[in-house]
């Protein structure tokens, strides 16, 4: 049984606004039933979703303090002032302040730029950085992407004489600052419809503001900080994205080409996830390990050899930074693993470290919630000052931001949104600020909030999934936050082929069939699965349809993104080299899909077998055959969590009897996995199921040759000769004889005895016994995998 990672969620579309939307829009039913479960109830919201154009978009002067704003700048511009546009570090930090560069150009404007350095500076306005501006000439300050929650800042620039016009996005607190102008849709004052828009949203309403009609190609920019920043792509958001796209296609930006050139994309290609997964983590490299103004010079220069130079340095940046991250989240899983062991996790994950870079805490705070599922807290240590920067990443059950705002009193600084967040503080408050958070999502959050959901958008079949369907996805376009690429999920399809492929093996290559139809299958990181997806596994899958495309060839392509096998299943590794090093690589690997934490896994084994069993798998259920009880517990683990919630159960050694094998079975009865990594016999010890006509025939011989005492090993050689029996059998034939008193056995010797007392071969108790333990290792160590589960599986409902 393979669990699946998330908990599948239908929409169930309301199917007459379908077909309402269907033939008023003239798209197809598929298309139609995917709007209607997208919230889209009428013509005009549907055309307006598939066709929105500019004219859409909402007037700049209704967000609160562009009235104010807008003529303190021309002011500026009359009067030559300086103007200091200071942005963040990240990818809308950077899209921001380039845009704001390009209204500066096209205004003629005397100004500068300044962006914090993530790592020396940490995020937000700095009282360092306006008295360079005041030194600098600087009148006005327009910030981009920060500055709602500078209070503090924004009052010093005021003592020094300079205005200050916030543009942000951010969350806004209780306290706002005394600026010139404020501009944040998400005041709560502010009465502009469109909340969602991004830190270069609301710069790019401030050039319309300023200009009436900027030019297209600027929604490019606009479109990278939006997807980049992870803000939903409807409303508003989705016009201007929509529109960035379709310039960014035939994009005059060389720096924009460079980009997606290095990062394999076709410019007239590009789509929101290109950007979202190529250009922005090449964009955020340069403000996690560098200074983000490298990245700000590639959004606006006019130089096609810096562009490439820049783009490529970019390149560099992000695989530096893929290497740092993976350091810092295995040093974070060590410190989750020893602080909890396999005891229950607290309901926010909180780690710092020394030196941990923190320009991408983010990013580890993302991989450890994607491991555990519940909110997450990075923070990087300095070892000489003692202060710490991090990074939070929170789940849907818990806003991040409120719960930052329940324990300000142990943060320096802090600023975020519902699902991501930044702090800064000093290393003596972080038990108090681990307890607050503790405290405060101890109240919030309920067990349910911790199962993941994945919401699919349909139920289909591979023979529903065509190329046509797939093309007219694109109309849904583009793809994000609040507008996820359509999921669908596909019931009991065979898998015919399951293979690792890619560097190392990490990614899982699928072969689906239902019918007479196939579906090839993709999924990044997941190729330990191979191993548990045998041939005729018969699957339930959730991913994202694709077109794939290769030497003139089109084929249809399911983008895997969660996989269950909803039965029991058997696995088949008998003769596997070095089982308890595979054991322990199963359990790190797969522990997600089969649920097999070690108190879940049970071992079961001869006594004989290799000590470094113990030694290294001593945290799991270790269980031993025993003649008389079957198995028995043979650890502390064992004892303590029984049989009844085991997960995954692996076979190490050959049960020694058939009774032994069903006593296994009973303890284990309800365990939906087990691993047979037991070793394979040679075929000189095979054991054969025995018949009358066999015993007759040996009967026979043996009175021809042990008339009078012949040696055991002389009688077995012979009889090995005569009939190409094991030894081993042999041996348990004469056992059967004995019995029957056919035979003397003395002091190594056999003797024949003549006209024995007649009696029937399942007399004896070795016969039966070598009838069962035969077809048992028949099955155990001779059949083929079909063969061999099928046996099993019957074994476990109890039909032999």
């Amino acid at each position: 049984m393979l669990f699946s990672k998330y908990k599948w969620q239908v929409q169930r579309p309301e199917m007459q606004t379908a077909s309402m939307l269907a033939k008023e829009l003239s798209v197809s039913p598929f298309v139609a039933a995917l709007m209607a479960g997208r919230g889209i109830r009428d013509s005009e919201e549907g055309r307006q979703f598939l066709n929105g154009s500019l004219e859409h978009s909402h007037d700049p002067y209704l967000m609160q303090g562009m009235a104010e704003a807008v003529p303190r700048i021309r002011k500026a511009l009359e009067d030559q002032e300086h103007i200091l546009i200071y942005g963040d570090y990240d990818a809308d930090g950077v899209s921001s302040t380039s845009l704001m560069i390009h209204l500066m150009r096209h205004l003629g404007a005397s100004y500068d730029i300044y962006i914090p350095h993530r790592s020396n500076e940490g995020y937000g306005l700095h009282n360092h950085a306006l008295d360079w501006a005041h030194q600098q000439g600087v009148s006005l300050i327009i910030t981009v992407d920060t500055g709602i929650s500078a209070v503090d800042q924004i009052a010093y620039a005021n003592q020094l004489g300079i205005d200050v016009i916030v543009t942000d996005h951010h969350e806004p607190p209780e306290q706002l600052p005394e600026a010139y102008a404020l501009i944040n849709p998400k005041i709560p004052t502010c009465p502009y419809p469109f909340k969602g828009l991004a830190g270069v949203g609301v710069a790019y309403k401030l050039a319309q503001a300023l200009l009436g009609d900027p030019p297209k190609e600027w929604l490019e920019i606009v479109a990278i900080g939006t997807i980049a920043d992870l803000m939903p792509l409807i409303g508003e958001n989705r016009i201007l994205v929509k529109h960035g796209i379709d310039s960014m296609r035939q994009t005059r930006f060389v720096g924009i080409r460079s980009l997606l050139e290095v990062g394999g994309v076709e410019v007239d290609k590009v789509n929101a996830v290109n950007i979202a997964f190529s250009m922005a983590p090449r964009i955020n490299a340069s403000g996690r390990l560098d200074h983000a103004g490298r990245a700000v010079t590639l959004l606006t220069t006019e130089s096609p050899e810096d562009a490439d130079r820049l783009a490529w340095e970019l390149d560099g940046l992000n695989k530096e930074r893929q290497q740092v991250v993976e350091l810092i989240v295995q040093e974070a899983l060590g410190m989750i693993g020893e602080r909890y062991g396999a005891g229950e996790l607290p309901p926010v994950i909180v780690v710092a470290g020394e030196g941990w870079n923190v320009g991408v805490v983010g990013i580890v705070a993302s991989k450890i919630l994607e491991r555990f599922y519940r909110p997450v807290v990075v923070l990087g240590i300095d070892p000489e000052t003692g202060n710490c920067k991090g990074s939070a990443r929170s789940i849907p059950g818990l806003d991040i931001y409120e719960a930052l705002c329940a324990c300000r009193d142990s943060m320096d600084h802090f600023g975020g949104h519902p699902s991501a967040a930044g702090m800064s503080l000093h290393r003596d408050q972080l038990a108090a600020f681990e307890q607050g958070l503790h405290e405060f999502a101890g109240q919030v959050l309920r067990e349910e909030h911790f199962v993941p959901v994945c919401e699919a958008d349909a139920e289909c079949t591979i023979s529903d999934v065509t190329i046509e369907v797939i093309e007219q996805l694109d109309q849904l376009g583009p793809f994000g936050m609040a507008n996820a690429v359509p999921k669908i999920i596909i019931r009991e399809a065979m898998v015919k082929e399951a293979k690792k492929i890619g560097k190392e093996g990490k990614h899982l290559k699928l072969r689906l069939q239902q019918n007479q139809e196939q579906l090839d299958a993709i999924s990044f990181g997941m190729g330990h699965l191979a191993d548990i997806l045998p041939e005729g596994t018969k699957v339930d899958v959730l991913g994202e349809l694709s077109i794939n495309e290769w030497n003139g060839s089109r084929k249809t392509q399911l983008m895997l993104q969660d996989i269950s096998a909803p039965y029991r299943q058997v696995f088949d590794y008998r003769g596997i080299q070095q089982p308890v090093e595979e054991i322990k690589r199963w359990r790190t690997e797969l522990e997600p899909h089969l649920r097999c934490p070690a108190h879940r896994s049970a071992i079961v084994y001869t006594r004989e077998s290799s000590p470094e069993i113990k030694s290294q798998l001593y945290e799991m259920c270790l269980w031993v055959y025993d003649r008389n009880a079957g198995v028995l517990p043979d650890n502390d683990a064992a004892e303590e969590h029984g049989a009844d919630d085991i997960s995954v159960l692996f076979v190490l050694d050959v049960p020694e009897t058939a009774e032994q094998l069903q006593t296994l079975l009973t303890v284990f009865q309800s365990v939906p996995n087990i691993f047979l990594v037991h070793p394979t016999r040679m075929p000189r010890e095979k054991l054969l199921i025995p018949s009358r006509d066999q015993f007759k025939q040996l009967y026979i011989l043996l009175a021809g040759m042990a008339a009078s005492p012949v040696s055991e090993n002389e009688v077995i050689a012979r009889l090995r000769q005569k009939t190409a029996l094991s030894s081993r059998m042999l041996a348990k034939v004469l056992d059967v004889f004995e019995e029957l008193v056919f035979i003397e056995r003395s002091k190594g010797l056999v003797t024949f005895i003549p006209k024995p007392e007649k009696k029937p071969l399942d007399a004896s108790r070795h016969f039966r016994e070598l009838s069962e333990l035969a077809e048992m290792e028949q099955h155990l160590l001779h059949a083929d995998t079909k063969q061999l589960t099928h046996w099993m599986m019957s074994r476990s409902k109890g039909v032999s």
